[in-house]
């Protein structure tokens, strides 16, 4: 089952963080994912909350504001794409991320089949 793991963590406390001993760790964690052949098909950094920009549409009105969505501690940082076979594999490599130290993991499955649109609703405004 394929699972992204979206790490949110407190940008202050990882950048406190001893640099060395994390880029370590993740250099680790990294090698083994690959070497469990846990099906890791991506994995991204993101830039800090501070260069996001959010975009918000109510109606004939868009505000677009400079930060993240969420006015929280933790802020989205990156994710991974792992193929495991079950939400307790992912949660074992969740606790594995040196991340998982500096904030919090989600985990979430990723959707195997969309709902249908109804065709008789075409054309009623949404």
């Amino acid at each position: 089952m394929r699972y992204m793991m979206l790490i949110h963590h407190d940008e202050t406390a990882l950048a406190n963080a001893p640099q060395k001993e994390l880029w370590a760790d993740y250099a680790a964690f990294n090698e083994a994912l690959a070497k469990a052949g846990s099906g890791m098909s991506a994995g991204e950094r993101l830039q800090p909350a501070s260069a996001a920009t959010t975009v918000r549409s109510a109606g004939d009105k868009t505000d677009v504001l400079d930060g993240p969505y969420a006015d929280t501690k933790e802020q989205l940082a990156g994710y991974f794409l792992i193929d495991v076979p079950d939400l307790e594999e992912a949660i074992v490599w969740a606790k594995r991320c040196p991340s998982s130290r500096y904030g919090s993991i989600e985990i979430r499955p990723l959707a195997t089949t969309y709902p249908r649109p109804d065709p008789s609703l075409r054309g009623q405004g949404s």
